[in-house]
């Protein structure tokens, strides 16, 4: 029975503990967003005369960045201009428009106005859908 009571309390003095020392840490400050931008110079990019552009920021060392390039690299068409803008080799453009998250894929009108973007490896269905919505 002492050995139980020994026991009890042990667990009580650890739980208080533990509900203490839970109540005194500092939480971490929480990320709400990622930056996406609302607009693209389109003479930024390639063929800046196509109705649309579907952007995708990358970087060489991004695993998922390589599937949705190569996901999003068969949007291309008369009416659609797609390019990779890889962290290397286009350092300004991701500084220019504040991208601190890759893979992010926007899709612009032809005034540059974001009309969709996809933070993260978007699904093949899910770009081609919202293209097709897009262009209506």
């Amino acid at each position: 029975m002492d050995r139980l009571l020994i026991v009890v309390l042990v667990v009580i003095v650890a739980a208080a503990i533990a509900w203490v020392a839970q109540r005194r840490r500092v939480e971490a400050p929480t990320r709400t967003g990622h930056v996406v931008p609302d607009h693209l110079d389109r003479a930024d990019f390639t063929r800046p005369d196509a109705p649309w552009l579907v952007a995708v920021f990358s970087s060489a060392t991004c695993v998922t960045c390589a599937d949705t390039w190569e996901k999003a690299r068969h949007l291309e068409s008369a009416d659609v201009a797609v390019q990779e803008v890889e962290v290397t080799a286009a350092a300004d453009l991701h500084r220019r428009y504040g991208i601190d998250a890759v893979p992010l894929v926007v899709i612009v009108d032809h005034e540059g106005a974001r009309r969709a973007s996809f933070l993260g490896p978007p699904k093949t269905a899910e770009l081609w859908a919202a293209l097709a919505d897009l262009r209506g």
